[in-house]
């Protein structure tokens, strides 16, 4: 058997102290936690940085490195600060090291590093070694060379060869968020198809049960399936809670892609042992006939200035979506007289909140809003060229009427100034997999004694 603790969803996030004390106490053979993700969209992976603050991920991460060190066990995190680029692997390792020295613990640390180099990836693209994954967006070899950062996400099989060092403390670079979880259970022999179900349903903590917000769950590997329990108090896991985490982020509620080959729980069974615990049985791994990885990149996609606006007055509030329209037919031939830019070299756009900003042609629902919120995007090659249109959006945002023969309105700013320079902004290029002859072919790993 295999008892993996998994602190909470995401560091960051926050866990249950007391919570994490139980599962310290219930002999862990290992702590696990993810890092980040793309869910935040690619400014992070473009630029290589965290999105948590540094202040909460230390504080975090240094109780997890002393209930590290009380239980023994090695402490892995998977996507270190949200991107799992080299440069957030580094951040995490800076981070390491100094709670180290805080807390006097010598340590073996182990970095799996998943950043690629956009020329060798843009080459194994011409040379068929890269396909896209459903809804990629096309692609050329130069726009992968554009990338500022491509990581490659690490499955098992790598957080294994990390493992074998026997370092105290893994960070890995980006990793699926299953990876981290498998990885001991596979090497230890325990059921592959149960590995990766129960990695699935653990990925978010305590995501799977009641109570959430407390982050902490064990999962108990073994030769036929797993066993989920949350350890916070008044947190309960059913079979209808465990078995509904599989939607989490997947298409597909019975089918998991992963490096290798793919989990089918179809037959997959979830039994409630009591009030807190369910054991899950009969999920399937299968073997893929070619070994791949996922590969994401961002690129920069221009510089951004944003203006807030508000609408209050009824008739612009029922009329906001004509008005908004209007204001970017007026405003786009305004910039295209009056500036050397192409249209193809800018976007224009007007988000209604309390209207149709998340959906906007596909929203369904109606209400009657007291007020609508106005949010002018601009996007250019520079930030001259982005504030500058921002300049020209101003007067509409404050003045612009519905009809030419109604009087002149004045709305709301937020603020003064009303723009707000966002500098370089990012955009997703690669959604593919990479076939690879070895596991290991697309990372390194780097073994770093501290104290």
């Amino acid at each position: 058997m295999t008892r993996v603790l998994i602190p909470s969803g995401a560091l960051g996030l926050n866990y249950d102290a007391d919570a994490l004390a139980r599962g310290i106490a219930a002999n862990p053979d290992i702590i696990a936690i993810d890092g980040g993700s793309t869910d935040s969209g690619p400014s992070y992976l473009g630029r290589g940085v965290s999105k948590y603050a540094r202040a909460s991920t230390k504080l975090e991460w240094a109780g997890l490195m002393k209930a590290r060190a009380e239980a023994g066990v090695p402490l892995v995190i998977g996507t270190a600060g949200t991107c799992g680029t080299d440069s957030a692997a580094d951040w995490m390792l800076d981070i390491t090291r100094e709670i180290a020295t805080e807390q006097g613990t010598p340590l073996k640390v182990a970095v799996l590093r998943s950043s690629q180099d956009p020329g060798s990836i843009a080459r194994a693209y011409e040379a068929g070694e890269i396909v896209p994954l459903s809804g990629a967006p096309e692609v050329t070899g130069q726009d992968i060379r554009a990338c500022s950062n491509i990581v490659a996400l690490a499955g098992a099989e790598q957080i294994a060869a990390a493992l074998q060092t026997r370092a105290d403390i893994i960070i890995a670079g980006r990793t699926t968020d299953t990876a981290i979880i498998a990885a001991l259970p596979l090497m230890r022999g325990d059921h592959a198809g149960g590995a990766w179900h129960g990695a699935k349903i653990g990925e978010c903590g305590a995501l799977c049960a009641t109570n959430p917000q407390s982050g902490v769950i064990m999962i108990d590997f073994d030769d036929t399936g797993f066993t989920v329990t949350p350890l916070a108090d008044g947190a309960h896991a059913s079979p209808h809670t465990v078995s509904a985490h599989m939607l989490y982020e997947n298409s597909d509620p019975f089918i998991l892609h992963e490096p290798g080959g793919h989990l089918d729980v179809t037959g997959a069974r979830y039994t409630a042992l009591d009030k807190t615990s369910v054991r899950v049985e009969g999920s399937k791994w299968v073997p893929a006939d070619r070994y791949t990885v996922k590969l994401e990149g961002a690129r920069p996609a221009g510089c951004r200035t944003v203006l807030m606006a508000l609408l209050r007055d009824p008739h612009y509030v029922a009329n906001a979506a004509q008005w908004a329209e209007d204001i970017v037919a007026r405003c786009s031939a305004k910039i295209l007289d009056r500036m050397d830019i192409a249209a193809e070299d800018f976007t224009l756009e007007i988000r209604l909140i309390g209207h149709s900003a998340s959906f906007g042609a596909l929203e369904t629902r109606s209400g009657d809003p007291v007020e609508i919120g106005v949010i002018g995007i601009i996007t250019a090659p520079t930030e001259e060229q982005a504030a500058e249109i921002g300049k020209l959006l101003n007067p509409y945002l404050l003045h612009h009427p519905l009809t030419q023969e109604e009087e002149q309105p004045t709305f709301a700013f937020l603020f003064s100034p009303p723009d707000m320079h966002q500098g370089v902004v990012y955009e997703f290029v690669l959604h593919h997999v990479l076939y690879l002859s070895d596991p290991m072919d697309a990372f390194r790993l780097e073994v770093i004694d501290i104290g």
